[in-house]
């Protein structure tokens, strides 16, 4: 089943444009990317689902509810960390977790207080004297102390270090893993290869992109480098069709491969060629290309 359903979503602030005519399903069981450059409505598509605005035409469902009439039977099984998180600056872990597991109904506090040792987190430092690495970790652990269904994560990994970051991804392989299902708002596209099964992308607003990452794959071009054996073969060699060269010069040509690879090796085995490299797809540039 999808656990996010989104039909023509439109939320307008006044005149301007938050998200328009937005079509959207998350898998349940998927690790769900969500991009796109700032102000392109990813902020405004978290708060619908999470009830906290109303939009101005469609609608948004999670787990088969209504975002607007039945945001609390969908925020208890829901974790969310926002991207400009602020806690009171008086509590602490230890604190925050008995708090929300009153308002939660049921006992998070054991749960909590694991993955604060995980992430290296002091039950009890207030939040005045933290970092602010050290307060995501905070966050972390309040959205995933009560085991949601669907995890919420925008910019998760902002101000963690790579050791952090690790630890992070491995419980979110572990979210996915037992059935659960994270959407992931990230501009750190290495992060989004690495982590996530399917991709959306936002920009002013609306939906350009909605593929998994196999499908980007097969649509990402390699770039090819030739090195000739000598000046005068790579003046005197017929190019190939099918490559876009970026630099031909006597000794080295590179380019862009946008036709079929085995022409492109066919012609290279009759050439008298020293090294023939081809890089692998870099989906980065396929990300920054929508962004543009």
């Amino acid at each position: 089943m999808d656990v996010v359903t989104v039909e023509q979503l439109t939320k307008y602030y006044g005149r301007r444009v938050g998200v328009e005519d937005l079509s959207l399903r998350v898998p349940e069981g998927s690790m769900f990317g969500f991009l796109g450059p700032n102000g392109s409505g990813k902020t405004t598509t978290m708060r619908v689902l999470l009830g906290f605005l109303n939009p101005t035409a469609g609608k948004a469902q999670v787990f088969g509810l209504d975002c607007r009439r039945e945001s609390p039977a969908i925020k208890a099984e829901m974790g969310y960390l926002p991207g400009d998180l602020r806690l009171p600056s008086w509590l602490t872990c230890r604190s925050v977790l008995q708090i929300f597991g009153r308002v939660r109904r049921r006992e998070i506090s054991a749960r909590g207080m694991e993955l604060a040792e995980e992430f290296g987190l002091d039950p009890d430092t207030q939040v005045r004297v933290m970092s602010r690495g050290t307060r995501q970790k905070l966050g972390l652990v309040i959205a995933m102390a009560h085991a949601p269904r669907l995890l919420i994560l925008d910019e998760p990994t902002a101000s963690l270090d790579p050791l952090m970051q690790d630890k992070l991804y491995g419980r979110l392989r572990e979210v996915v893993s037992a059935g659960g299902t994270v959407l992931l708002s990230s501009h750190t596209l290495n992060e989004v290869e690495d982590l996530c099964s399917r991709v959306a992308i936002l920009r002013n607003g609306k939906l350009v992109a909605d593929e998994s990452l196999d499908g980007l794959r097969s649509k990402a071009r390699r770039k090819v480098t030739i090195r000739w054996r000598s000046a005068k073969d790579g003046l005197q060699a017929p190019p190939p069709d099918g490559v876009d060269w970026t630099e031909h010069g006597a000794l080295q040509w590179r380019g862009v491969v946008r036709g079929p690879m085995t022409d492109l090796l066919r012609w290279a085995a009759q050439q008298p060629i020293d090294d023939f490299t081809l890089e692998s797809p870099d989906l980065a540039e396929i990300f920054r290309a929508f962004y543009v």
